[in-house]
C-alpha cells in the first residue's frame, strides 16, 4: 500500500522536523501547515494493555470506551491518535454535520430527513475522526449554540454545532479528563446514556445523535474522576513507564527514527499498520458469531459477585468484551482467558471501597474465582 492510500499521510514537513529534539508524544503531537503528522499505532513499543482496550472498543464502540490512568510520557495520546488511522472508513451523508449514517434513516438529523424527502441525499466515505475535546471549552462549544431570536425564524436552522455533533460515530478524546468541568460532565453522561445531544434554550429544543467512543486519559496525581462518569466509562488501563531495559532502549531508537524521518518511519509501519486494520475488519465481522454459553455467564456472574461489584453494568461489560476479545482472536466462542481479559479491565475501578479500608484489584485472585479454587 502507498502512503497516499494511508489516511492522515503527511503532506508537508517543518523543515527543522529532523532538528527538533522532543518526545514522541510531542513529535506525534506536531500539526503542519496541511495535516497532523502521527506516530503508526502498530510502533508503540508495550503498553499491550492500553493497545488492547482501544482496539476492542474500535472492533465494538457498544462496549462504551476507555479511561487511560498514567504518568504524562506512557504514550496515551499517541495510542489514541494513531488509533484512527487504522480503523475503517465509515459512511456517512454528504454534506451532513452529524455523520449521519445512510443506513440509519429513524436517526438522520433534520437537515438529512430533508435530504431523503427532496431526493438530494447522496452518499460518501470519511476516515472515522479522533475530536478533541479540551479541557477548557465552553458548554457552547461542547454541546452547540442556539440563536433564539434566530430560531423563532429559521427553526433548526438557527443551531451551530458542537464537538458532540463532529464526534458522532467518532472517537471522542478528552485529555485530562479528571479535570473536566461538572457541566461537560453532565453533558457526556447525557450523551452517553442516550446516544443523543439535546440543547434546549427557552422553550426551544434541538437534538441530533450523539454516538461516540469516549477514550479519556489522565494522571491520577492530578485529582480523580467523578464517580458518575467514572462508571459509564466500560474499560480502564492503567499505564506506567515500563520496567525493560530492552524495551527502553526500543522506544528512544524508534523515537529518533521518527524525528530524523518521518516518511520512511511511516513506511517502515505501512504492513504492521495494514495487518492491524485487516485484522479489526475480520474481528468486527466476526462479531455477530461468536456465542457465549451459559456457564461462561455464571463465571462472571461469580467474578462480579467475589469482587463485591456494584449493580449489573460490570457483568454486561465483561460479557460484551470478552465477546469482542474473542472476535479480535478470530474465534467464535468465548474462553475463560477472554473473561479473564475483560474482567482485568472492567473490575478494579467498579470494586466497592469499604470504609477505611483500600481494597484493591487482585489478578490472582481473580484467576483463582475462573478456576473455581475461591
Amino acid at each position: 500500500m502507498s502512503m497516499s492510500n494511508i489516511r492522515g499521510t503527511i503532506k508537508e514537513v517543518p523543515k527543522d522536523f529532523g532538528q527538533t529534539k522532543a518526545s514522541i508524544e510531542d513529535i506525534a503531537n506536531i500539526s503542519t501547515k496541511t495535516e497532523r503528522v502521527l506516530y503508526p499505532l502498530s510502533a508503540i513499543v508495550g503498553q499491550e494493555k492500553m493497545l488492547r482496550a482501544l482496539i476492542l472498543n474500535a472492533i465494538n464502540p457498544p462496549i462504551g470506551g476507555v479511561l487511560i490512568r498514567g504518568q504524562k510520557g506512557t504514550a496515551k495520546s499517541t495510542a489514541v491518535r494513531g488509533l484512527a488511522e487504522i480503523l475503517p472508513e465509515i459512511e456517512v451523508i454528504t454534506g451532513c454535520k452529524f455523520n449521519c449514517n445512510p443506513a440509519e434513516p429513524k436517526k438522520y438529523c433534520w437537515e438529512c430527513r430533508e435530504k431523503q424527502k427532496n431526493g438530494t441525499l447522496k452518499v460518501e466515505k470519511r476516515p472515522t475522526k479522533v475530536v478533541d475535546l479540551p479541557v477548557g471549552a465552553t458548554e457552547d462549544r461542547v454541546v452547540g449554540s442556539l440563536d433564539i431570536e434566530k430560531a423563532v425564524k429559521e427553526g433548526v436552522q438557527a443551531f451551530e454545532p458542537g464537538i458532540l455533533a463532529d464526534a458522532n460515530r467518532g472517537i471522542l478524546y478528552v485529555d485530562e479528563i479528571n479535570l473536566l468541568d461538572d457541566f461537560v460532565v453532565d453533558a457526556l453522561l447525557d450523551a452517553a446514556a442516550m446516544n443523543v445531544n439535546t440543547v434546549e434554550r427557552e422553550g426551544v429544543s434541538v437534538s441530533h445523535p450523539s454516538n461516540f467512543i469516549i477514550v479519556g486519559s489522565m494522571n491520577p496525581e492530578e485529582g480523580e474522576l467523578r464517580p458518575q462518569l467514572l462508571d459509564r466509562i466500560a474499560l480502564q488501563v492503567e499505564v506506567v513507564g515500563i520496567p525493560d531495559i530492552e524495551q527502553r532502549i526500543e522506544i528512544i531508537e524508534r523515537g529518533n527514527r521518527f524525528n530524523d524521518n518521518p516518511l520512511q518511519f511511516r513506511r517502515d509501519f505501512e504492513n504492521e499498520q495494514e495487518k492491524l486494520r485487516l485484522k479489526i475488519v475480520k474481528a468486527n465481522q466476526l462479531l455477530s458469531r461468536v456465542t457465549t454459553t451459559r456457564e461462561n455467564l455464571r463465571t462472571i456472574a461469580e467474578i462480579c459477585i467475589a469482587f463485591n461489584v456494584d449493580g449489573h453494568r460490570a457483568d454486561i461489560m465483561i460479557e460484551r468484551t470478552a465477546r469482542t476479545n474473542a472476535a479480535y482472536e478470530g474465534r467464535e466462542r468465548i474462553t475463560n482467558d477472554d473473561i479473564i481479559e475483560a474482567a482485568e479491565m472492567v473490575l478494579p475501578h467498579r470494586m466497592r471501597k469499604k470504609p477505611f479500608e483500600e481494597e484493591d484489584f487482585s489478578a490472582e485472585q481473580l484467576r483463582a474465582v475462573v478456576d473455581g479454587t475461591v
